[in-house]
Parts: structure tokens; C-alpha cells; sequence
């Protein structure tokens, strides 16, 4: 499968701050009724990614990085890899 969850611990730091900070950016502005800062936005993902409502996931064909909700439908039958 061409698709993996990543567990942040394997990221530096500053990879993890890179990805999430990319996440936020991409997902544009429009929060709904009230307007949330980018920086409030990082500290939500980062959070959630830290107990585990949210995964990262990374496409080898298209080398790319997401961000999903733990629950999503889409991450059925991916593993987390094993040390």
C-alpha cells in the first residue's frame, strides 16, 4: 500500500512544526461564524495529532502529507508501522 500513518514521534520537531504549519496554510481561512488565528488553528492540529484524534499520513506516489481525523473512513486497514 502506497499509503502510511506516521506517527509524529518519528518527525523532528521542526518537521512536525513544517507539516502542520503547511496543513493549516492549505486549509485556507473560512472557520465559520468566528475567525480562528493560524496560530490558535496550529495549536488545535497539534494537539489533536498528540492524543491521537487526528494521523498523519503520507502518500509515497504523490510524496505527499496529510493530516485526517483518526476516525476517517479513508484510513480503514492502514497500519501505523512498527518500530
Amino acid at each position: 500500500m502506497s499509503i502510511h500513518i506516521v506517527p509524529i514521534d518519528r518527525l523532528s520537531p521542526k518537521a512536525l512544526q513544517g507539516v502542520i504549519e503547511e496543513f493549516v496554510t492549505r486549509q485556507g481561512t473560512d472557520y465559520g461564524e468566528r475567525e480562528v488565528s493560524a496560530e490558535t488553528s496550529f495549536g488545535q492540529v497539534r494537539r489533536k495529532l498528540e492524543k491521537g484524534l487526528a494521523v498523519l499520513i503520507y502518500d509515497d506516489e504523490t510524496e505527499t502529507t496529510n493530516i485526517f481525523v483518526a476516525d476517517d473512513p479513508i484510513l480503514r486497514g492502514i497500519e501505523t508501522p512498527t518500530e
